[in-house]
């Protein structure tokens, strides 16, 4: 294994390669492809929390009081605005406490460098796991300014979760963030195109999830 990836999960199920595929197909509609983005997350989400930490508390069952297990904090939610907000009810789904922030990026089509818009991050957010989403992570700079900002106010469990990474974007991440872990559904090694995205993944998230730009064959 490649250095650079010891730091990256890539999901192995047959769900997820099934969610995925579709994803990528260009007759998949808006509405479809949201749903499979939320499926997706709440799949991985599985996996990407798993090591929450508990805590013990004294609960009455039917038939006798006894100690059990519950979650011993919330976790932060921190979506890439716009694409990154398909993800988190998929997330939220596992557990509805979750807290989320956000972060406003776009990116600039000529230098494909990320400006920011916008940052609000829950107040106690320093307190437990941060897990940034965003669909796909092409370049890797708007993770990267992302991940910096969420370090810049004080967090330092962080975890990056998205659906499409590319080698390009995998590497810039553990040379500027080593302690932050990927996830991912596909990792998709080779270049991008000239406009900086991952030819075989599923083209501008936002754009689909939202329905301002088709990608169906007309008629």
């Amino acid at each position: 294994m490649e250095d650079f990836l010891k730091n990256v999960t890539v999901f192995d199920h047959p769900l997820i390669a099934h969610k995925t595929t579709h994803m990528c197909d260009v007759n998949t509609g808006s509405k479809e492809y949201s749903e499979l983005v939320s499926e997706l997350a709440t799949l991985m989400g599985y996996e990407a929390l798993k090591d929450l930490p508990l805590k013990q508390v004294h609960i009455q069952a039917p038939l006798a009081d006894f100690d059990s297990p519950v979650l011993a904090e919330d976790f932060t939610i921190v979506p890439i605005l716009r694409a990154g907000l398909g993800m988190v009810d998929g997330l939220r789904m596992l557990c509805p406490t979750a807290k989320v922030g956000h972060v406003g990026l776009y990116r600039d089509e000529e230098t494909l460098e990320p400006k920011t818009y916008y940052f609000k991050l829950p107040v106690d957010v320093t307190e437990g796991q941060v897990i940034i989403v965003d669909p796909a992570l092409a370049t890797g700079g708007s993770a990267d300014a992302a991940i910096q900002f969420i370090k810049d106010a004080g967090c330092k469990n962080i975890k990056f979760m998205c659906i499409f990474a590319s080698e390009i974007g995998v590497k810039l991440l553990a040379e500027k963030h080593p302690d932050v872990h990927i996830y991912c559904a596909r990792y998709i090694p080779g270049e991008l195109d000239e406009h900086g995205y991952i030819p075989t993944a599923a083209g501008d998230a936002g754009d689909r999830i939202n329905g301002t730009y088709s990608l169906k064959p007309k008629k």
